[in-house]
């Protein structure tokens, strides 16, 4: 199918032609969104780290972190209309700022999202097992998540069309099961009263702390449910209308999934048979005991199910995600081997970016073989997000302030947009310290030094290797070059960076 004219136009006069199939339609860019995001996986991902630090009243975090993503929404909403292009945090911050700094902020988003791929087809791989009731080693855990990673890299090789319709059909499943669980958790199998959810069941002070500071702690962590929107900008070049649907999309995303999480913590919570287990260490997985205990036993596989569903629509689309970042980057011939990674193949997918992010993933993955350094990369993961976040921000609320970007696309926020962008700034800046923080109580029991330190090391290594490449090979001079001429690297004979 041939991208519509005006899309085609707007595409070349960013300086670049059509290579990717234009299919989306709004809905087909939701999707990839939702998916991403995931209410099912981010739940889980935060559920009972929440419950044990703050009791049940870890629950008004979500809020919180679904009102400073909101600010966030906001930006890239105005900059998604203007630009409208695959590679979001690297394209908008090259026409914002200096060629080096978006250059290693599109390199900090890249590897933020492919060792997030890992961290989500490790955490998928424990379900297979328990569809049958087993229990896995270590080294069969890697090898179950290697097989995820390989399936979704086959799907996402078919292209957009192909990916669409897995992804459709995984988060149709996951969102009816969420809402229909989750509303008859609240409604009929309810245990408690409200009252409930400000109770803090005594965490804080078994774990050493005040209450304070355990909220800002799961704030830190309640903040990766919500932070898998931009994966509506990854396919912005295979969306038709992507100037008005893609800021879209990203709302919906948002604040459908934000609706499904909050929905479903809170019926956790109160239909929970005793939620003081989950902070005493005693119940490991809340979410699984809400539902068997409410549901019954028979239950307990039709859920499993659901969650592999849940896992493996999140990791297609967040892969692709990361194929479409590594192929923007690419094509400016600003990444290693960009002429490998550029490629696109027969079925209008970039295989290059695909192969290249599943490498990438996979090789990671032996660090699930010691919980510890997987744990570790799970922390990282979460940091890494918000790096490019707040740089993205605070380089659009310096270039307002300075009169070189006022929005012009179809989404402006007028004298409003401002101020959204300071407290955009200052909540991502805020969340950015608040996850790197070293904290013992986000940690197992026991666990290394590095793993508490484990963000600050793990964002200052993929800084430094950043650096090291920038000042080595230089690609923000090729940035510049690019600048001048169009940024059309569609010359397959384009030296490759090596």
């Amino acid at each position: 199918m041939s991208a519509p004219a005006d899309d085609a136009a707007r595409l070349e006069a960013l300086g670049y032609r059509q290579e990717l199939r234009r299919s989306l339609t709004v809905l087909g860019n939701i999707s990839m969104g939702f998916a991403v995001v995931s209410p099912v996986v981010g739940l889980y991902a935060v559920a009972q780290v929440g419950m044990s630090i703050a009791g049940t009243a870890w629950v008004w975090a979500l809020p919180v972190c679904l009102l400073g993503q909101a600010l966030v929404v906001c930006v890239y909403s105005e900059l998604a209309s203007q630009w409208p292009l695959a590679g979001g945090a690297y394209q908008w911050s090259r026409r914002l700022a200096s060629p080096g700094f978006a250059w290693l902020s599109g390199w900090m988003w890249q590897f933020a999202v492919m060792f997030a791929n890992t961290t989500v087809a490790y955490l998928a791989s424990p379900w297979v097992f328990a569809l049958f009731g087993a229990t896995p080693t270590p080294a069969e855990l890697v090898l179950v998540s290697l097989g995820f990673m390989l399936f979704c890299t086959l799907v996402n090789a078919y292209g957009i069309n192909f990916l669409r319709w897995f992804v459709s059909l995984g988060i149709a499943a996951e969102a009816v099961a969420s809402v229909l669980v989750g509303l008859s958790l609240l409604l009929v199998f309810r245990r408690h009263g409200f009252s409930l959810l400000t109770d803090t069941l005594g965490a804080p002070a078994a774990l050493g702390t005040t209450d304070v500071k355990a909220f800002l702690a799961v704030i830190a962590v309640g903040g990766w449910a919500f932070i898998g929107f931009d994966a509506c900008v990854s396919t912005a070049e295979e969306t038709k209308d992507a100037a008005r649907q893609v800021p879209r999309a990203m709302w919906w995303a948002l604040l459908s999934v934000g609706a499904v999480v909050i929905l479903n913590a809170v019926s956790v919570e109160l239909a929970h048979p005793n939620p003081a287990d989950v902070v005493a260490g005693k119940d490991l997985d809340p979410v699984t005991t809400a539902v068997v205990g409410a549901f019954g036993g028979w239950a307990e596989k039709p859920f499993v199910v659901v969650v592999l569903i849940s896992f493996t629509a999140c990791l297609m689309a967040s892969q692709g995600g990361a194929a479409r970042g590594l192929y923007s980057l690419a094509r400016d011939d600003v990444f290693p081997f960009s002429r490998q990674v550029r490629r696109v193949n027969r079925h209008k997918a970039p295989i290059g970016g695909l192969v290249a992010a599943t490498l990438v993933s996979c090789a990671a993955l032996p660090l699930g073989l010691k919980s510890a350094a997987m744990g570790s990369l799970i922390t990282f993961g979460s940091a890494a997000t918000f790096v490019p976040f707040f740089l993205l921000t605070l380089v659009a609320l310096v270039a307002r302030l300075r009169g070189g970007w006022k929005p012009s696309g179809e989404v402006s926020y007028g004298r409003f947009g401002t101020l959204l962008n300071a407290l955009a700034v200052l909540w991502t800046g805020l969340e950015v310290v608040n996850i790197c923080w070293p904290r013992a109580i986000l940690a197992p029991v026991g666990a290394p030094w590095y793993q508490v330190w484990a963000a600050l090391l793990g964002v200052g290594i993929v800084t430094l290797a950043g650096l090291g490449y920038l000042l080595a090979r230089r690609p923000d001079r090729r940035m510049r070059d690019t600048a001048t001429t169009g940024g059309d690297h569609t010359d397959e004979l384009a030296p490759a960076v090596h």
